[in-house]
């Protein structure tokens, strides 16, 4: 392998250092500890695994974690309610609705009924607004922590040439927007896009967020650029269950410069990033300085 390997799990460990320091100088300094509210409903087994590890991670930067569990037959209105509680509650700085919702819900609904500042997901209209233009706003999780990795790898981004496969919401609009907040020269690629491949080896940087195992193969890389890959596919192989990337690594990484594993790369920056913009909100709710280095 000729990259340079992006751990993932290492940075994501040191954002949480730093989460940690930051949290306990708000202690210390202003006796105020950040909260964070997550919310299930219904008992889905991923999204299940995935509080009990936002709940845990929570805990071990100092912070106070507050869930709330409901049924999935909980009425929409009852969950409505908890979030205007939830809003109105001082010592609760960010809210996290774990999505999927049970289809009786409308999520669009749910997700804008958080206060936005609040919206540690950056889901909220208002934040996906704000930084559409450039303004200060809650950023979401996942692009957060690629744009973190980008960042310690190269220094400064301005100038880059940097494609983005997938248009989501969630990941590629949002990642698209911050890469232009650094400067950078972005398109924004997907599945109907003519002569993808061309598209993707004139990037500097790729991201590839689309969802589909191994879709990027190594020569649609271009020598020496740096790949981060989002998905997280489960397929078989070798009648076995594994863990892929959006990207085919072994190929990707004989041309990259730099490369983000699966497992092991973006995946532990979510969470990361998710307490980071815990402590950015609590910050801003109290008007005290941000922590440097976990924000956009």
């Amino acid at each position: 392998m000729a990259a340079t390997l992006i751990d993932g799990k290492a940075f994501a460990a040191k954002v949480r250092g730093q989460v940690a320091e930051h949290v306990a100088r708000l202690k210390e300094e202003h006796g105020i500890t950040p909260g964070l509210a997550v919310v299930l409903v219904g008992e889905d087994p991923a999204s299940q695994v995935y509080v009990r590890s936002k709940g845990k991670q929570t805990v071990e930067v100092g912070m106070n974690s507050y869930e709330h569990k409901l049924d999935a037959d909980t009425p929409e209105a009852d969950l409505l309610a908890l979030i205007d509680q939830l809003n109105n509650d001082p010592a609760v700085n960010g809210i996290l609705v774990q999505l999927p919702l049970p289809k009786h819900m409308n999520e669009e609904l749910v997700i804008n009924s958080i206060a936005p500042e609040k919206d540690v997901d950056g889901f909220h209209i208002s934040n996906v607004g704000l930084l559409g233009t450039g303004q200060k706003s809650m950023v979401p999780c996942t692009p957060l922590g690629c744009l973190m990795m980008l960042r310690d790898h190269h220094g400064s981004l301005s100038g880059m040439d940097a494609v983005v496969i997938g248009r989501s919401n969630i990941v590629g609009k949002p990642m698209a927007q911050l890469l232009l907040g650094d400067s950078c020269t972005v398109t924004i690629a997907h599945s109907r896009t003519k002569d993808l491949p061309d598209v993707v080896r004139r990037a500097d940087i790729v991201v590839a967020a689309v969802g589909r195992p191994e879709m990027v193969p190594g020569d649609w890389i271009k020598e020496g650029a740096t790949v981060i890959d989002v998905g997280i596919n489960r397929i078989e192989r070798d009648g076995k269950n594994v863990l892929v990337g959006d990207v085919d690594f072994a190929s990707a990484a004989e041309r990259a410069g730099a490369i983000t594993p699966v497992p092991g790369g973006v995946g532990p920056m979510t969470i990361a990033c998710l307490l980071a913009n815990t402590v950015t909100a609590c910050c801003r709710a109290h008007n005290l300085a941000e922590p440097e280095g976990l924000t956009a």
